[in-house]
Parts: C-alpha cells; structure tokens; sequence
C-alpha cells in the first residue's frame, strides 16, 4: 500500500471511530426533560397474581400491559431475599431498554429455567444485539415459561429432569459477562 493510502485509509477510520463514540454516546443518555422512569422498573415474572408478569405500585400488583420486552441484557445474577416471611433464591435478569428493567424470577422455576438455558446457548456476540424476552403460560395456572429471542430468531434451548442447572447458570452468567465486557 502508498504511504499516502495508508495515512487516508486511517484517516477514515478514525473518523468512524470518532462517529461510532458519539452513537453510543447519544444512546447512553439519560432522558433530558420531565419524564416518570427516573428509576428503574421491577417486574416480577410469575402468576401468583392473576397476571403474566407485573410490577408493584404502593404495594399493589399492576399488570404489565405489553407482551414482550426487547432490550440489552447487561446482568444476570442470584440474590437471597426474604418474601412472605421466607428466605428465598431469586434470579434477576437487568435489561437496558428505553429504562432499566429488572425481571426478578424464582431461581428454580420455569420461567428461569428458560431463559437461563436459552441465554446459556448464546454466544457473547449473540448477547450483544438486543434479545426479546416473552412470558408464555402454561396449562397449569402457576407455571410461566420465558420465550428468548434474539433478533428474529426464536431460541430453542431444550432441558429436562436431568440438566446441570448449576452449569447452566454458569454458563449462562459468563456468557452474559462476556457480552457486557465487549467494546466494538
């Protein structure tokens, strides 16, 4: 290659790095005016209210209205908490959408088998486009499975009574920690 090729070749290329800062930079900022999602929004994803999934307003559950939700998965983690006077394993999946979005799911129940098989299944570079999460109920009254797509593609992650789940959410929180690490 010319030394003048090469000079304008990196020219251009330090002109869509400059570009690709700035985009990312629009889309990290926070909303500019009045607005009432300062915070970020928890929802709780099982049915013992009557609904799909729901949040809590002044401690009364409030149906979330939409079916799915699509945005970045930046965290997948376990926390111990107390709920109805029992100390209890709850799993919690952070999506970055238009706010912050907090699923909080029983660690060992369906709807948190499915999404930690399916994100499981993914690769980093999967993880880092945005992924569709759907609450899907079952026959059964209290069972709620979790739908992943990433994309158009609908992720198929099969388990059953023999799965490693402790594998699996290993896997499934190194890949989501992958993702949230990597710079393009």
């Amino acid at each position: 290659m010319i030394p003048q090729e090469t000079s304008e070749l990196l020219a251009a290329l330090m002109r869509q790095e400059e570009l690709l800062k700035q985009l990312v930079a629009s889309i990290n900022k926070p909303k500019l005016g009045l607005h009432n999602d300062a915070s970020s929004c928890k929802i709780y994803c099982n049915r013992h209210n009557g609904y799909l999934w729901y949040t809590l307003n002044n401690g009364e559950p409030s149906a979330v209205d939409a079916t799915a939700l699509t945005g970045y998965l930046r965290e997948l983690r376990f926390e111990k908490c107390e709920r109805r006077g029992k100390e209890v394993h709850k799993l919690l999946a952070t999506i970055q959408a238009d706010r912050t979005y907090i699923l909080e799911s029983g660690h060992d129940t369906q709807f948190a088998k499915g999404l930690l098989a399916a994100i499981a299944s993914l690769t980093p570079q999967q993880l880092y486009s945005p992924v569709t999460l759907q609450p899907q109920p079952g026959t059964d009254d209290s069972v709620l499975f979790c739908r992943v797509w990433v994309g158009s593609e609908f992720i198929i992650a099969n388990y059953g009574e023999q799965t490693n789940w402790r594998e699996i959410s290993k896997q499934a929180l190194a890949v989501t920690k992958a993702a949230a690490s990597m710079v393009f």
